[in-house]
């Protein structure tokens, strides 16, 4: 799994410029969990990364491998910080 993240995140960093952060965390007591953090330009830029070939590639590698229930996703909007 590490090796399809690893690859996944280069295609997207090569291929993606409205991807603007594209971070893949593993659980380090638990490497079966992994958390992505996303921060798209705009909608569109969201929409052009869900519905890329590499997203349906990588979904084909992990979904197999899931242990539980499917994938969650879940939006987030920064209302303080630092970028």
């Amino acid at each position: 799994m590490p090796a399809a993240v690893k690859n996944f995140v280069a295609y997207v960093q090569a291929n993606e410029p409205g991807t603007k952060m594209d971070l893949a965390w593993q659980q380090t007591d638990d490497p079966t969990h992994f958390l992505y953090l996303f921060i798209f330009e705009d909608q569109a830029a969201q929409v052009r990364h869900g519905q890329s070939e590499a997203v349906r590639r990588f979904e084909a590698i992990y979904s197999p491998e899931l242990v539980g229930d499917e994938v969650e996703f879940t939006d987030f909007e920064m209302v303080a910080g630092k970028r």
